[in-house]
């Protein structure tokens, strides 16, 4: 039994992680976003269970990612954009990185924005037109709190937005009683077989480790680090290691928690559901309109959330880019401006503003260097991190995991149509 000195040391020290916690439930978003949705739906009614192990490596990857990209922000005080504007030096340099940076983002945004659109759509019967003029709104009203006194709001909402999609989902599974043998073999038992499946893989590691929330994270956590000593800050590196790992391993567990409840409703039924509004529309006469609702109330909180952590790693790139201050209200508005005008015209010409989602995979793919090669690279410098740099086998399974992404994503390229 522990002493009363050490209990009250262990209550002070779960007091402090949960005042600390906020980076990594925001980052958490992008790993369970509307474009997850798309490629899991797919891989799951598609191939079945036979993807799960793709889920948890990805997902393991982008844990370690994080984590480097979330302790440069506490061992500089700085962001990754505002170390790699210090590091190019020269504009010639920073301009071209800062406009891929933001085409990134831009891209990944728009994945977002459109699970919200389909949501609402799907969930209220709101026309397509009217869904895409209502979802524009959903980062501006939320973020409109996230001032830095009011910032600790917007963290405890994401609590909220994950809680539903995690609650979400443990109806969705328990309503159509997957395998879990089948499960717990995929998990561990890697198959492929055909190209239709590598591009699944892809596809499925491109909607789990992405550019936007390799550059937020440090954005975060600097602000939690700023002006504090050492100690404090050797504090708040293990704090940012256990909220790291706790809420990734969470978001990694909705993520297969899609992907399994596709391969036990679609696959013996209907393998070649292909989006989300297919899986809607096969979901309900399959297992009733409750199972359908609950999915788009999931669908609707992953595209809000993640929109606003889409908002938040724009701000990130254009201030520590460029080095300086933009209205907060500017940035919103252009974001969205920029994503809402592609899915107007698409829908006015009668298209499915889900092909552009394809488009925008493609500038993920060829975007995800931009963040991740510097980021190994800078979290192992001894200079620029003091006693925090990282140690060689962490570097080394670094290493490791960029080689595979970049691996997955250059077949993605060569072989897309």
């Amino acid at each position: 039994m522990l002493s009363p000195k050490n209990l009250l040391a262990k209550k002070e020290a779960i007091l402090k992680l949960t005042l600390y916690t906020g980076p990594a439930l925001i980052v958490s978003m992008a790993y369970m976003d509307p474009g997850n949705y798309g490629t899991d739906i797919q891989a799951g009614a598609s191939l079945n269970y036979n993807l799960l192990w793709v889920v948890w490596l990805s997902s393991g990857m982008a844990m370690l990612l994080q984590y480097l990209s979330g302790k440069i922000g506490i061992a500089t005080g700085l962001s990754l954009p505002e170390i790699i504007r210090e590091k190019l030096k020269k504009k010639m340099f920073i301009i071209p990185y800062w406009l891929a940076a933001e085409s990134a983002a831009a891209a990944t945004d728009l994945a977002e924005y459109l699970g919200t659109v389909i949501a609402l759509n799907l969930l209220f019967g709101i026309p397509m037109i009217y869904a895409a003029i209502f979802g524009a709104l959903d980062a501006i009203l939320i973020l409109t709190l996230a001032t830095q006194r009011r910032f600790r709001f917007i963290e405890k909402l994401f609590a909220v937005f994950v809680s539903i999609i995690g609650i979400g989902y443990l109806y969705e599974i328990f309503i159509t009683k997957p395998d879990p043998s089948t499960i717990l073999f995929h998990s561990f038992v890697p198959t492929l077989s055909g190209e239709h499946t590598i591009l699944l893989v892809v596809g499925v590691i491109g909607a789990t480790v992405m550019p936007h929330a390799l550059f937020v994270h440090s954005w975060l956590t600097k602000k939690k680090a700023q002006d504090k000593p050492l100690e404090e800050r050797r504090k708040m590196r293990k704090f940012h290691l256990v909220e790291n790992v706790v809420l990734l391993t969470i978001a990694g567990m909705i993520n297969a928690a899609i992907m399994i409840m596709a391969a036990a409703a679609f696959h013996s039924t209907n393998p070649n559901v292909a989006s989300i509004s297919e899986a809607y529309k096969t979901l309900v006469p399959l297992f009733g309109a409750a199972a359908g609702i609950i999915f788009l109330i999931t669908l609707l909180s992953s595209g809000i959330a993640s929109s606003v952590t889409g908002t938040l790693a724009g701000q990130a790139i254009f201030e520590g880019l460029l080095g300086t201050k933009v209205n907060i209200w500017f940035r919103r508005l252009i974001t969205r401006f920029v994503n809402v005008i592609p899915t107007t015209i698409a829908i006015l010409l009668g298209l499915d503003p889900l092909n552009i989602l394809v488009y925008s995979q493609v500038i993920l793919s060829l975007m995800i260097p931009l963040p991740m090669i510097p980021l190994v690279i800078l979290s192992g410098n001894k200079k620029l991190m003091g006693e925090f740099v990282n140690k060689k086998i962490t570097t080394t399974i670094a290493v490791i995991f960029v080689g595979i992404i970049l691996t997955f994503n250059s077949y993605l390229l060569i072989n897309i149509k």
